[in-house]
């Protein structure tokens, strides 16, 4: 008989004091601390490239952009994050009581990984569209040239759509923002 190990639960509060004082960052889903691994190459290059575009496209206009270190709440299920990027329609809402925890992005990003893709896909995406501002996912392959846009057209409805020919490009209806692959692939050597 194999024993089963138990999983400490933590409060969001013991979450919060870890974090602050962590060198590491780390989510927490379901009263679980999780490490987030580090990225490889190719996941920390589309991450500084998508960046990069909204970064120019969005100059002058009403939002903010964050990649990887800044901290997701959401809400209703009492779950933080960190989104590879992330837009977030200005002024900026914290979390109450909190300087360094956004509650209101419109358009997040998340480059797959081997190990996160599937949660990416499936309890992410779920958990990310319980936030009333969100609008947009973008799930970015790192493997190979293809992306996964889903738009919320309205209350409880989401339009898919799968890009994977170097040509597409793709607007992010959201934030009114076109994304061409072959700049968003711009030098990603594949190798899986």
């Amino acid at each position: 008989m194999i024993a089963q190990v138990e999983t400490k639960t933590y409060t969001a509060e013991e979450y919060l004091q870890a974090e602050v004082n962590s060198l590491d960052r780390h989510e927490f889903i379901n009263g679980e601390i999780v490490l987030m691994a580090g990225g490889t190459p190719n996941h920390n290059e589309i991450t500084s490239i998508l960046n990069a575009i909204l970064r120019v496209s969005l100059k002058g206009k009403p939002y903010s952009i964050f990649a990887s270190d800044q901290r997701l709440w959401i809400p209703h299920l009492n779950n933080y994050t960190y989104p590879d990027v992330m837009v977030v329609a200005k002024p900026v809402e914290l979390q109450s009581g909190r300087t360094d925890t956004i509650t209101n992005p419109v358009f997040i990003a998340e480059v797959l990984s081997k190990g996160t893709r599937a949660y990416d896909r499936d309890e992410k995406f779920a958990a990310y569209r319980s936030i009333p501002s969100f609008q947009e996912y973008l799930l970015i392959d790192q493997y190979r040239l293809k992306v996964e846009q889903y738009s919320k057209t309205d209350a409880n409805k989401w339009i898919f759509s799968e890009y994977g020919v170097i040509g597409d490009r793709l607007m992010l209806n959201s934030i009114s923002v076109e994304v061409s692959l072959a700049d968003l692939y711009e030098n990603i050597e594949f190798s899986e």
